[in-house]
């Protein structure tokens, strides 16, 4: 008989969150965060291993639950600061920015399909401090939507038969949200608890960067979910929401946090180790004008980042009280924009501090490739080169972006 896989082990513990009130609030509980969280950053990537307490003074620190409704009890923070929070997370250690940021759709999936009786019980676990994980995405379809598993009515419940990839945060979830398609192919969003029979979570995430967002596989083998665990996810892009423009978002603030990331790294070390080159004809590397030039070229590149970043989160504030077919077009292409940008950014922050720092830069003791590793894998989410398709179409043809969640 075949072994059947057993799930991961990895401690997790009942939440105590802290609810936090207001905007201000959450941007310095952020800042605090972050602060903890660069403490080890580097030796996290070695290792590829985040201790559960880590884990826990984040989730229970009350960001998880920043974006609950009001009505609910929480925050609702603007999309414009939450994309501040994911950046500011994010330029401190980019993996711990990342597992979040499924956990942050999953609410707007509750906000948009959930009935009143499970946004109520959902968003209280989520402001308990409970973490959410996806387990949406299939690898080896013919594309990112060739979804295979299946969702099956049985007694009072239905069952889910499937095998998941680029399931992040799964190690660390208290829920796990699986996606699968019903008889007539809709998609179905279904929250599981960890522990749960026939759920398996597998840590075999070995990526070069995001090397600790453990997005591996989770096998979903007759896995049973209660009816009032069930969610229509399909209607959010049957008519205009803003699931998609709110997802592409949050994935370019983490983009921001990892150019942030690199460019600081990059600043201290040609201030405190590189050194100027001999033509310069000046004492330090900080000195050096070709050195400045780039500098200054990179926080300018990145201002300009950053900036489409909060322009695209306000057009998704607009847009919230009455999305319609026209201003959620204009968020998808104000986080296309910034996507553009945010993609480009951290790709060639992370590049230039080897050039600007020097051999010396390069050395195993600094870590200082996992910026290059972080950007390139993260940025690979969709391709950017479509952003500039969908802007393109928009102004020469009236073409309104693809509803869908990588638009």
């Amino acid at each position: 008989m075949p072994v059947l896989p057993v799930s991961a082990d990895y401690p997790i513990h009942p939440p105590h969150a802290e609810l936090i009130h207001d905007e201000a609030q959450a941007l310095a509980v952020a800042h605090r965060v972050a602060a903890v969280l660069l403490e080890q950053d580097a030796e996290r990537d070695r290792t590829r291993q985040v201790p559960a307490d880590i884990v826990d003074l984040y989730s229970n620190s009350g960001l998880w639950g920043i974006s609950v409704p009001r009505e609910f009890g929480g925050a609702q923070v603007s999309y414009a600061v939450l994309a501040q929070v994911i950046a500011i997370i994010s330029a401190a250690d980019p993996s711990l920015g990342q597992i979040p940021q499924n956990h942050y759709c999953l609410l707007e999936d509750i906000r948009l399909q959930g009935t009143p009786e499970q946004q109520a019980y959902f968003f209280g676990l989520a402001l308990q401090g409970h973490r959410f994980a996806n387990a949406l995405s299939e690898t080896g379809g013919k594309n990112v939507q060739d979804i295979q598993a299946t969702i099956r009515r049985q007694g009072d419940g239905y069952v889910i038969n499937g095998r998941k990839g680029y399931c992040t945060g799964s190690l660390y979830a208290h829920w796990l949200a699986v996606l699968a398609l019903d008889e007539a192919q809709n998609a179905q969003l279904a929250f599981v608890q960890r522990g749960t029979e026939g759920l398996v979570v597998i840590d075999d995430w070995d990526s070069m960067g995001q090397r600790t967002t453990s997005s591996g596989t989770v096998l979903a083998e007759a896995l049973r979910v209660p009816a009032f665990n069930l969610f229509p996810t399909h209607r959010s892009y049957d008519s205009p929401t803003l699931a998609g423009p709110f997802a592409q978002l949050t994935t370019a603030a983490i983009d921001a946090g990892i150019a942030r990331a690199a460019l600081r790294d990059t600043v201290q070390f040609v201030q405190q180790f590189a050194r100027p080159w001999i033509d310069a004809g000046v004492e330090k590397a900080s000195e050096d004008p070709l050195t400045i030039i780039q500098i200054g070229a990179l926080d300018i590149r990145l201002e300009a980042a950053e900036a489409l970043l909060e322009r695209a989160g306000k057009a998704l504030d607009a847009a919230r009280p009455a999305p319609d077919e026209d201003n959620v077009a204009h968020a998808s292409l104000a986080v296309a924009r910034a996507k553009v940008l945010t993609t480009e950014i951290a790709i060639e922050a992370s590049n230039k501090l080897f050039e600007l720092g020097g051999t010396r830069s390069t050395l195993k003791k600094h870590n200082f490739d996992r910026h290059w590793r972080n950007a390139r894998v993260h940025t690979l989410h969709d391709p950017v080169r479509w952003k500039y398709h969908v802007v393109g179409n928009w102004l020469l043809n009236g073409t309104k972006p693809p509803r869908h969640d990588w638009s």
